[in-house]
């Protein structure tokens, strides 16, 4: 009966045993559909602002996910109040993921479509410092560093809000302004902050897994694509390069990088490992993510247009190539603040592909996406025929454990 009426009262903190629960994987299920939105948005405006929107959008999305990354490892959010609290959040998400292919262009009739988003957005944002200062009950450096980066919460806020009311050309420098406050502000306030991070492998696990959801984007978008038009050949082989491209990015990721990233992550202890947690994943696993979504683009775009024969044009090759170039630079950054050292093939492969971006634009569609593919293909057999040695030690001590 003691702990029945305690659990009513506190959340139960976490500590190091703490993995990824069934409910934040339920939780994510909102963003999967949002992250669909994001791609879909970026295909209907097909234009370079759109493209800048989109990643705004998607700016605001990984802020939302990411603050509940940190709430869901100082504490067990499939328990009481919190479960309560997080499906608010979940219904607020759903919500503006149903607004977003209205964000900057308000439909006629119904709600005000950027006024809808940015309130559910204003909404996920007070809900998590709401749970946040609850799940700090007993941690009053916690609940003041909260409290802390609320300033941050409240500014960006109030700019993305003022920028719905408004609309027009402003809303979208506004809605950028407000998205920078709130991650510039954030950050400076984290700085030797008193952040917990109790669970190394939940922390680790939970970023992988959000990258898993945008690859699986990449692989919705291929769908997408496709369904516009009847299977033939064209489609056929554009699906074989799409996927052969996600595989790759997944390869890079995944095969070595997040293990050696993990391992490296769960030797790190108190203000050591928040600070890589910030840095590492906070920030710069934004690019990661924003490099799939936006190279999903690119591949949505080629299948939607498979049986032109000449001149992809330079937003496709743009979103195709520069998507992959920035996944492969927060990569390599992610490694260097990990590792202290930069992958430099990854940073040959990003200049490589930035130069292909020219280049690509006057090609065939389905050319493009297979240069794309051949690419990543020739990044990922170089990386493991000249590291093949160290891949193997690094996957075999995962394997065994971290021992």
């Amino acid at each position: 009966m003691h702990l029945r009426r305690r659990s009513l009262r506190a959340a139960r903190v976490s500590d190091e045993s703490h993995r990824v629960t069934t409910f934040e994987l339920f939780f994510d299920l909102v963003f999967v559909f949002a992250l669909t939105q994001v791609t879909g948005f970026m295909a209907h405006e097909h234009s370079f602002l759109g493209v800048l929107q989109g990643m705004i959008i998607l700016g605001l999305l990984w802020w939302s996910w990411v603050s509940y990354s940190w709430l869901g490892n100082q504490t067990h959010v499939d328990e009481g109040i919190m479960r309560l609290g997080l499906s608010v959040v979940m219904v607020a998400m759903f919500i503006a993921a149903l607004a977003i292919p209205e964000a900057f262009h308000d439909l006629a009739g119904g709600l005000s479509g950027p006024l809808v988003l940015a309130l559910a957005y204003f909404v996920v944002r007070l809900m998590h410092l709401t749970l946040y200062l609850y799940a700090a009950m007993d941690d009053k450096p916690l609940q003041r560093q909260v409290l802390k980066t609320s300033v941050a919460m409240f500014s960006g806020s109030a700019l993305i809000l003022a920028g719905a009311v408004i609309g027009g050309t402003a809303q979208t420098w506004f809605w950028l302004a407000g998205l920078a406050l709130d991650i510039t502000l954030t950050y400076l306030t984290s700085t030797h902050g008193d952040w917990r991070l109790p669970s190394a492998a939940h922390w680790t696990e939970r970023h992988g897994l959000v990258v898993i959801l945008a690859l699986g984007e990449s692989i919705v978008a291929i769908g997408v694509g496709a369904s516009k038009e009847p299977v033939s050949v064209p489609i056929l082989l554009g699906a074989v390069f799409g996927i052969a491209l996600s595989v790759c990015l997944w390869w890079l990721h995944f095969d070595v990088t997040a293990i050696a990233a993990e391992h490296r992550f769960a030797a790190l202890r108190g203000e050591e490992r928040t600070s890589a947690a910030v840095d590492a994943y906070t920030y710069l696993h934004l690019p990661l993510v924003a490099g799939i979504i936006l190279s999903a683009f690119g591949v949505e775009d080629v299948l939607a247009h498979v049986y032109d024969t000449e001149d992809f044009g330079l937003l496709g090759s743009f979103a195709l190539f520069g998507g992959a170039a920035l996944f492969l630079l927060g990569s390599s950054a992610f490694w260097r603040r990990m590792a202290g050292y930069w992958k430099k093939l990854r940073l040959v492969g990003t200049a490589v592909l930035l130069l292909l971006v020219p280049v690509a634009a006057p090609l065939a569609p389905l050319a493009a996406l297979a240069l794309a593919a051949a690419m990543a293909a020739a990044l990922v057999a170089a990386e493991s025929t000249l590291y093949g040695e160290a891949r193997a030690s690094i996957r075999e001590q995962h394997a065994n454990g971290g021992h």
